[in-house]
């Protein structure tokens, strides 16, 4: 069975000395959520800074870990000790879009969004899958041009063709991983490979990074 890993994300708003307590209190607290969900806690990152900012060392780090590393939820006292106002939506953008679930201690489980959050956080994803659209018409149309100028794909992918038809599974994970380290997220780098000639999905990229990650650690 999978290990379930998690990050705890406690946070105060002061840097007095008196919220030292709140923070641990928290620490604490996440600890026995994660325990009651079966989580393994993979980091526990403490902060003092304002809610209402993006520039938090906290915050990035979290981001960071996320990204780079295989986890499956982030648990917080409440939707305020992420964020508040506009970063709070923007934070959750960004957690949810790497398919990483939130748990908060308030909600005694997954995190319930206000009407109005999952509203905007709706329209966020639909303008987003749009410029995915986008972006992926203009892969398409620059690998016609690049083709039709002679240039063939098929040398730079090492697995391309290996595998014809609906049997082909293998995707080339030297160029998720070169993706990935460039920044991509695993739709971004779908959509890529996508225009490689691989339908492959988004799942489907993830996870052959994370076996991928998982054979180097071992």
């Amino acid at each position: 069975m999978k290990k379930m890993n998690a990050i705890l994300y406690s946070r105060v708003s002061t840097t007095k000395e008196s919220q030292e307590t709140s923070l641990l209190r928290q620490e604490e607290e996440l600890i026995n959520l994660a325990e009651k969900y079966k989580y393994h806690i993979i980091a526990s990152i403490k902060e003092r800074a304002s809610g209402y900012e993006l520039d938090r060392e906290g915050i990035l780090q979290l981001l960071t870990i996320i990204k780079h590393s295989d986890i499956d939820a982030v648990l917080i006292q409440d939707e305020t000790r992420l964020g508040r106002g506009n970063a709070k939506i923007a934070l959750l953008h960004c957690i949810f879009k790497e398919g990483v679930k939130i748990y908060s201690i308030a909600d005694n489980g997954e995190l319930q969004l206000s009407e109005s959050d999952s509203m905007v956080l709706k329209i966020v994803g639909m303008v987003e899958e749009y410029q995915r659209k986008i972006h992926n018409i203009k892969i398409k149309r620059g690998m016609v041009r690049a083709v039709s100028k002679g240039y063939r794909p098929e040398k730079n992918l090492k697995n391309l063709g290996v595998n014809s038809g609906r049997d082909r599974i293998e995707v080339p994970i030297e160029e998720i991983v070169r993706l990935r380290k460039n920044g991509l997220t695993f739709a971004e780098i779908a959509a890529t490979l996508r225009g490689f000639g691989y339908e492959v999905s988004k799942a489907t990229t993830h996870r052959r990074y994370q076996e991928y990650s998982q054979s180097t650690e071992s």
